[in-house]
């Protein structure tokens, strides 16, 4: 009887043992996007609030920032302004984004449209395509950059703001873009496609500026600051772009100092 209950009670356990380790791997695993890697993505969405197809790709990027928060991923939405004319007039459009944007139609041979997204100068595809989106990103972060970009000493004053920059590995025809960007922002669309919808951004950019290389690597530069401006709630993101092809080499970014 001994022998009986020994291999009854070890049977147990062993069936015990069995269903712990089934339990434990069929648990759902853990949501990592961390990418051993030397590379970046910029990732440029040009969107307006015009567009009825442009919240989905707002929202995308929205969550794109915070699954990869830590990670060289640069996002910048360019509010167009060709959409102002059609019922609603979006109070972050420029044409010089719209400018930005056919420079990408042009070199890339793709159309202009709403939303789109532009991935380290290279690739041009619908915003709200999210597979594509997470793809280029993947392959941006496992990539090598050819070029460094490093900002420091980001100051606000009392209309302007300073900062610090030094290239590392950047051709001849390489131009430093720098951008001013709103962290977030909400309107109340009153009119046009989206009118009733309280709309969200992430990452706009209020401000672009160049600054040429060519007599040296390393400098201080100023940007404007824009009414409303609150150094908690904006950065600067600064860009190396090859000026033949478009493409993006070398990319940054740096917080405001706390005053004092």
């Amino acid at each position: 009887m001994k022998t009986i209950k020994i291999f009854i009670l070890t049977a147990t356990l062993a069936i015990t043992a069995m269903a712990d380790a089934a339990f434990i791997n069929i648990k759902p695993p853990v949501k990592n996007n961390t990418i051993s890697g030397k590379g970046f993505a910029v990732i440029e969405l040009f969107t307006s609030e015009g567009c009825s197809s442009c919240p989905p790709a707002d929202e995308l990027v929205a969550r794109i920032q915070k699954e990869y928060t830590g990670q060289p991923v640069y996002i910048m939405a360019f509010h167009v302004d060709y959409w102002n004319h059609l019922g609603w007039k979006d109070a972050f459009s420029s044409v010089d984004y719209t400018k930005r944007q056919q420079m990408y139609s042009q070199r890339l041979r793709v159309e202009v449209y709403t939303p789109q997204i532009v991935i380290n100068g290279k690739k041009a595809f619908v915003g709200s395509e999210e597979n594509t989106l997470r793809n280029a990103i993947k392959s941006g972060l496992q990539n090598s950059a050819p070029a460094q970009i490093i900002l420091s000493g980001l100051k606000a004053g009392t209309n302007k703001a300073t900062v610090h920059y030094r290239a590392e590995g950047n051709g001849k025809n390489s131009v430093l873009t720098l951008a001013l960007v709103q962290k977030n922002g909400q309107t109340s669309v009153k009119a046009g496609e989206n009118k009733g919808r309280s709309l969200s951004h992430v990452q706009i950019v209020r401000k672009l500026q160049s600054v040429a290389l060519s007599n040296g690597k390393e400098g201080i530069q100023s940007l404007t600051l824009p009414a409303g401006f609150n150094p908690q709630s904006w950065e600067v993101i600064g860009i190396l772009q090859n000026t033949t092809t478009g493409e993006i080499t070398g990319a940054a970014k740096e917080e405001f100092q706390s005053a004092g």
